[in-house]
């Protein structure tokens, strides 16, 4: 906890300007209680594609990222679905922040996830997905509660809050769990 806060690091996994996805992230930015604190970081367009040859000599997007996650307490994900996967940009900025392999700031960081679509399945596919990303980086995915916002045009009103009280329901929980789960210290990485 920083300053008597929890701080949660947020990544929208969409590039675009009106993303359901960076709209869920500001809904429940909004809704954080006192003790919490979401910051949503806006350099997931600035991060260049991985290239081994520049291991060692990353961009400072690279580093401004690693910078944030490290500095919070937990990682908050809202993930669009691209034919039934993680949007490129996402998985491509996940994989940085994996690196150095045994000193990433992705090991041991409590992840949550989240995610909007116009469409049926409330992006569960790409969020298994993520959970199977995570699995690498031996970052703890928080098991519940699942925010799959499907048909989000419905579930937004025209300030950009969320109105589904299904959806605020597991938005409170989340932060309630996330606290709980970053809080234990009783997950071993091996």
């Amino acid at each position: 906890m920083k300053d008597g806060k929890f701080v949660i690091c947020a990544i929208a996994g969409s590039l675009r300007a009106d993303s359901w996805n960076r709209k869920l992230l500001e809904a429940t930015a909004a809704m954080a209680p006192d003790d919490v604190e979401v910051r949503i970081t806006k350099l997931l367009g600035e991060i260049p594609m991985l290239n081994e040859d520049d291991f060692g000599n990353e961009a400072n997007s690279v580093h401004a990222l690693r910078a944030e996650v490290e500095a919070a307490d937990a990682l908050l994900i809202a993930t669009p679905e691209y034919n039934g996967g993680i949007p490129g940009v996402l998985k491509n900025a996940l994989d940085w922040l994996s690196l150095p392999l045994g000193r990433s700031v992705l090991e041991r960081k409590p992840v949550a996830l989240m995610g909007a679509t116009p469409g049926r399945l409330g992006t569960a596919r790409s969020q298994f997905e993520l959970r199977h990303t995570f699995v690498f980086s031996r970052s703890p995915v928080l098991p519940g509660p699942e925010i799959l916002l499907s048909f989000a045009p419905n579930h937004f009103d025209e300030q950009g809050r969320l109105t589904d009280p299904i959806v605020l329901e597991r938005v409170e929980l989340m932060f309630t769990h996330l606290k709980k789960y970053a809080s234990l210290n009783e997950y071993e990485v091996v």
